[in-house]
């Protein structure tokens, strides 16, 4: 008994006979061993070949998607005075799929190099700084619906 179904409980297939039962077949079937070698051979060739071509071709399709991405992304500029909205990324642990995640109006106070932007807030004057990328321009002329309430009382059905 060989160490190794001692310890595994099973016998070991080393690769070289594994190779010798694959040629098995092909000796069998009364195949040239010189042929069938050259026309795998070349086969592992087509195949590396048409997994170069879908690189390629996916290394094309990433770089025209990330084009198009970029040229619809619009660039924010603030100007000092003018009013933005706040993205509030806390509200994500508070209930409520219909809260508003943008809160303010803020009043830009200064336009730092790099995106960064100092905004003072309206109701309590406090100024802090933060990144542009969560601001977007407030719109005075927004006005917000007001939902007219009907009463229904129940159908008066005639005879």
């Amino acid at each position: 008994m060989s160490p190794f179904r001692l310890v595994f409980g099973k016998l070991c297939h080393l690769p070289v006979e594994l190779e010798h039962k694959t040629y098995w077949p092909v000796r069998q079937c009364n195949l040239d061993w010189n042929t069938a070698g050259v026309e795998r051979k070349l086969q592992l060739e087509e195949l590396e070949e048409i997994r170069l071509e879908a690189y390629e071709n996916s290394k094309i399709y990433k770089e025209k998607t990330k084009a198009f991405h970029d040229k619809l992304i619009l660039r924010k500029q603030f100007m000092v005075g003018q009013k933005v909205l706040l993205y509030n990324s806390r509200l994500k642990l508070m209930p409520g799929k219909l809260h508003s995640r943008w809160i303010g109006p803020f009043v830009v106070t200064n336009v730092f190099p790099y995106g960064a932007v100092e905004i003072q807030s309206l109701e309590t004057n406090k100024v802090f700084k933060v990144n542009g990328h969560r601001l977007k321009s407030f719109y005075e002329g927004f006005q917000e619906h007001t939902v007219e309430e009907l009463k229904l009382s129940n159908p008066i059905y005639k005879d």
